[in-house]
């Protein structure tokens, strides 16, 4: 039986990661920081350890064939940066995957990722993939476009009233379902791909996405568009005057949603549903 760690098993993508894996007959240890994590994991064995104290790591992936991070920060909570966690944290894994003859290691990216150097998570993210790329083991780097997630902050725009969208809302993205991504990853790193743009089945413009959010409320479509300026003057102010934990993630998104963020399509799982399954929780 082939022996997968789940680095950042936790997370929202970690979670789905073990459970699919675990489905395809694989033996499964997730990496975890605490042993009392709260999420419910498809695992044979929960391994604590942290990833930015690389003692922690020593013989953890003993007998392991393939490590998959999708370790990195979200939101800046505990004081670590960018560059200890997506960057170090992940080195720290790779070094240990060396030391361990890991055979295969995958890693969870952003798409466009060249279109955004000067973001620091994505600087941070970057300069791993550039040490993975280099290291004497086969990789897979997984660059998904955007999480359901994610897109979860234009049905809470909805729900206020209004949606405020950048420019003429025409821009593209198709975010992908956690589920249909940890499949795509296992399909993309069982096949040794090197690098895999990806994400989910519906492409939708901003504006579309907008119209998903009001639709779904049964409320009338309420959309604000605000001249482009505004979102690279934001840029250019957030890192001067907003902390850090809340500049890295808007530096983020506000970049991201300047650009097209489509990859290849794949999955079942359609946002709508996404939006529908949230709204009738929301009911209740």
């Amino acid at each position: 039986m082939k022996h997968v760690m789940i680095a950042g098993a936790t997370g929202y993508l970690g979670q789905f990661l073990c459970a699919e894996y675990k489905w395809r007959g694989w033996q499964v240890s997730a990496l975890v920081r605490s042993a009392n994590a709260d999420a419910p994991l498809a695992a044979d064995n929960i391994v604590t350890a942290e990833a930015t104290k690389p003692d922690t790591l020593k013989c953890v992936m003993k007998g392991v064939d393939l490590v998959v991070s999708a370790l990195g920060i979200t939101r800046q909570t505990d004081g670590l940066s960018y560059w200890d966690v997506d960057y170090q944290a992940n080195l720290n894994l790779l070094r240990e995957a060396l030391a361990s003859d890991v055979k295969h290691f995958a890693y969870v990216h952003v798409l466009n990722a060249d279109r955004m150097a000067g973001v620091p998570l994505v600087a941070a993210k970057s300069a791993f993939v550039s040490a993975l790329q280099a290291a004497d083991l086969d990789s897979t780097i997984i660059a998904p476009s955007g999480y359901f997630s994610d897109m979860e902050d234009f049905l809470s725009m909805a729900r206020k009233g209004r949606v405020w969208l950048f420019g003429d809302g025409q821009l593209k993205i198709n975010p992908i379902h956690g589920a249909d991504l940890a499949s795509a990853i296992f399909e993309a790193v069982d096949r040794k791909e090197a690098w895999l743009d990806v994400g989910g089945p519906d492409v939708l413009t901003h504006c579309e996405l907008a119209k998903l959010s009001f639709d779904t409320l049964g409320a009338q479509n309420r959309v604000t568009f605000l001249p482009d300026i505004f979102r690279r003057i934001a840029l250019r102010l957030l890192p001067r005057f907003a902390p850090h934990h809340v500049a890295g993630p808007a530096q983020f998104f506000l970049t991201a949603f300047g650009m097209n963020m489509a990859g290849n399509p794949v999955g079942t799982r359609h946002l709508a549903d996404h939006f529908r399954d949230l709204t009738s929780h929301h009911a209740k």
